[in-house]
């Protein structure tokens, strides 16, 4: 028996086998949920579609291009989501992006649409995923999104992502408020600096990576099986008090001054 037998849910943002959100998929999928996946390019859906194909067969369910900046690729996924699954018990939010100008030099220079593209892909993306899945949850269930230390302390070269994180986190308090009379919990999970194909992206994170090791308490890395595993207790019934909590899965890196 599976922690999560008989439940299902969608993911968004897999990318490549490093990413968080695969991370999560491998430890659902081997708890016994069904999954559904949504990514963003041609390209991606190839990718996950190779990597869904490694899931236990009763965990692979659909795959759909959706980008969750657009209210019509949201509303058309929901609506297959609806059709071949029913219902959902968990979405898992993966996604977050900031242009370059948004991640280098001093945070005060970023122009005003890099900001707003930042926050819409990294924080209202949850809120349109939360919103859309909402007639999907009539059961309760669990939304779930990643964020970072960046959100609540200054890190070198995360700038515009450190305040998209910020408002992620108080969105996941202030739509665990609003949909808790039905059952459904929000929660985010904070994790360590893990070499993701995005996190490459941020100058100067090889570095960070290697001083995360060297000054966290459990002097390790952050895995995204780390992550995963955590993901899929939230997920879970085990997880059915939490609610609009942020959780650290970054071997005690968040404790040190």
């Amino acid at each position: 028996m599976g922690l999560l037998d008989g439940k299902q849910g969608i993911i968004y943002g897999v990318r490549n086998e490093r990413s968080l959100g695969w991370g999560c998929a491998q430890s659902l999928a081997r708890e016994g949920a069904r999954l559904a996946f949504s990514v963003l390019s041609e390209r991606e859906e190839k990718d996950v579609q190779k990597l869904a194909g490694t899931l236990p067969e009763g965990a692979r369910g659909m795959i759909q291009l959706c980008n969750l900046t657009n209210d019509g690729d949201i509303a058309s996924l929901h609506q297959r989501l609806k059709e071949e699954f029913g219902r959902l018990d968990f979405v898992v939010h993966a996604v977050g992006f900031s242009p370059k100008d948004g991640l280098t030099g001093r945070f005060m220079d970023v122009s005003r649409e890099s900001f707003w593209i930042a926050l819409d892909s990294s924080m209202f993306s949850f809120v349109a995923a939360a919103r859309a899945a909402e007639p999907l949850m009539a059961q309760g269930g669990s939304l779930i999104t990643l964020t970072y230390l960046g959100a609540e302390r200054v890190i070198p070269n995360y700038n515009t992502m450190g305040v998209a994180k910020a408002a992620l986190e108080s969105s996941v308090r202030y739509l665990a408020n609003d949909l808790g009379p039905q059952g459904v919990r929000v929660n985010a999970i904070s994790a360590g600096p893990t070499m993701t194909l995005a996190a490459r992206g941020i100058p100067g994170f090889t570095d960070m990576h290697r001083e995360a090791r060297d000054r966290a308490p459990l002097r390790r890395n952050t895995t995204i099986e780390d992550v995963g595993d955590t993901c899929a207790f939230l997920a879970s019934d085990w997880a059915r008090g939490i609610t609009g909590e942020t959780l650290y899965v970054d071997n005690g890196l968040h404790i040190l001054g």
